[in-house]
Parts: structure tokens; sequence; C-alpha cells
């Protein structure tokens, strides 16, 4: 039986399993492991846009939040694009992520759903999540580069695992990052030492374009296409 893309990252996600020690206050975020529908609903996902072989380039994003791939164990689809985008029924809170409805706006312009995810596989450098509780109690998101004893903590889980999604097929001329800034700057540095891509594209992560140039998303947008096409040449 010839493996797809489907078949790959479904079991990629499934072996996903964190067993360093994190710093005081910090915990970990497996979404295919906490008893949510994130595992079948991204299962569901995957066999339908990705069961084939097509020749796929990266995008890696930061980790995963609460309320995107948290919720549904797709980078950056939150359970609404998850049904109103991808088709695909969801049995849990509809919640919203500003950088989910962003990437899809860009999605429609790249041409669709399905043409998109036939060129692209988007993840996380870090492929697991954090939470961190803050001053009200309350359960917040945390960044991988957000505290340098937690990145110290989970960089070697960081390397066997984008190992372990180029040892799938992905292309290794282009990888794209989401973030220009301290994601970009990890990326860079393990990626002058390990050798994974040949090049690494950055573009302005969807939250921050949400978040502070919304006005001028279109512009950004139409940023995200040229940088994209490359990957077509």
């Amino acid at each position: 039986m010839i493996e797809t893309f489907a078949s790959k990252i479904i079991a990629f996600n499934q072996q996903l399993d964190f067993k360093g020690v994190l710093p005081n206050g910090i915990s970990i975020m497996n979404p295919y492991k906490d008893g949510g529908p994130a595992l079948s609903v991204s299962t569901q996902f995957y066999n339908k846009y990705f069961n084939d072989r097509h020749p796929r380039h990266l995008i890696l994003g930061i980790n995963p939040g609460r309320f995107g791939s948290g919720s549904t164990g797709v980078a950056f689809t939150d359970p609404k694009r998850l049904v109103s985008e991808c088709g695909i029924p969801f049995n849990g809170p509809v919640t919203h992520e500003p950088s989910s409805a962003f990437v899809y706006e860009m999605i429609h312009a790249f041409g669709g759903v399905k043409e998109f995810y036939e060129r692209f596989y988007i993840h996380s450098v870090c492929p697991l999540g954090f939470t961190i509780t803050g001053n009200k109690g309350k359960e917040v998101n945390y960044n991988y580069y957000d505290m340098p004893e937690l990145q110290k903590a989970v960089y070697p889980f960081i390397i066997e695992n984008i190992q372990k999604q180029l040892d799938n097929g992905f292309e290794t001329d282009i990888c794209y990052c989401f973030g220009t800034g301290k994601n970009e700057a990890f990326l860079r540095k393990l990626n002058a030492e390990k050798k994974f891509f040949k090049q690494i594209i950055a573009l302005e992560h969807p939250r921050y374009i949400m978040q502070y140039k919304a006005k001028t998303k279109q512009d950004y947008i139409a940023k995200y296409m040229l940088e994209l096409s490359k990957a077509m040449i």
C-alpha cells in the first residue's frame, strides 16, 4: 500500500509526545492526546486534502495556540474556518482566531483551499503548544521562545520533529516561516546548524498582521502571493 501525505501526517501527529521537563508554571498543550475532537477532525481534514503524494512545501509557524490548532489539530485553522472553509464538522466550541481568519483570506487569494493544500503544508517550528497561568488565574498561550529555559527544554524536541516531517517527503529547497522576529531568528539559526532547508523565506505572522496592520492586510496578502509563487517555479 502506497503511503499518502495524509497517512504520514496523521501518524506524525499521533506520535507527538513531549517527555522533557518544562520550566515551572509552563504546561504542554497536546491537542492530539487531550481527549478533545482534534485528533478526529484533523484526521478527517488530512484525509480530505492530503490524500495524495503531490510534492509540498512546509510553512512553519511558532507553536499551536488554544483557539486554532489547539482546538482542531490543524495549523492556523480555527473551528470556525474548519467548518465554513474546509467542510469538516466540529463538535465543540466554535472559536475564532484572528490568525486563522487571515490565513484563509490568503488561501482564497491563492485559489482556494484545495489548490493551496495541494502545494503547501502548514505546521509549526514547535509542533506542540504551551500555556501559562496569567496574573488573573487565566490560562494563556505561551511561545517556545518566550523564556530561554523553555526554548532550551524543547530544542531537541523541535529538531527531532522537523526531521521527522522532512522524512515524510516534503520539499527542502524553500521553507516558509510565519514570523519575521524571534521565530525567524530561531529557525535561521537552527537551519544554519542542521541544514534542513536550502532557503528560508520569512513572512509577517498572520496574528501580527491582524493585530497591528489590518488596514493594509491586502498588501500583506499580495506579498504572500509573491513569495509563495517562488515555490512553484
